[in-house]
């Protein structure tokens, strides 16, 4: 179903790591519109909700009225100017999330043709990680994998043992 190439290595790897953290039983609330991995998880039996397009950098009130319980954001947070303020107006316990590494061989992916496609953000494990932690997450479990491409070059060899995917589980703290 799913051969090692992009996007199927990736949704391959989001769908095995979500089965393991996140019961088809929970709600899940998918930050972005409706897209082919939205569908994905709808065809293996969760029960997804996407946000309707709003800019989450300047209306959060979907993800604060929302009452799922698992938050999933794939490949989202790079996008945004403001992640900080994205993952503190969850009120779900559980987050499922991943983003693209920032690689120190390529610059950050920017569209040419879609203004709206940016990377704000690429970051370094650590550096998700701290914003996890800033935000009242506790990461539970996480992977790392790479994506190879078919093109002959010095990135394209790169990518076949550099990390470019991190995905995370996290859960909601909260102090006494």
């Amino acid at each position: 179903m799913y051969e090692n190439t992009y996007p199927n290595k990736r949704f391959k790897h989001t769908l095995e790591f979500l089965k393991q953290h996140v019961e088809t039983s929970e709600t899940i609330l998918d930050l972005g519109v409706s897209n082919p991995f939205s569908e994905i998880m709808s065809s293996n039996g969760f029960s997804v909700q996407n946000t309707s397009g709003v800019d989450l950098d300047l209306d959060t009130s979907e993800i604060e009225n929302s009452n799922a319980d698992v938050v999933t954001a794939f490949e989202i947070f790079e996008h945004l100017l403001s992640p900080f303020t994205v993952l503190k107006s969850i009120k779900a316990d559980k987050l499922v999330a991943s983003v693209p590494l920032k690689l120190w061989f390529a610059p950050a992916y920017q569209s040419k043709t879609d203004m709206r496609d940016r990377h704000f953000h690429e970051f370094e494990e650590w550096q998700f990680n701290w914003l996890l932690e800033k935000t009242g997450w506790k990461i539970v479990a996480s992977e790392k994998w790479t994506n190879p491409v078919r093109k002959i070059g010095i990135r394209p060899f790169l990518r076949t043992f550099v990390p470019r995917y991190y995905i995370v589980y996290a859960e909601r703290v909260y102090l006494a």
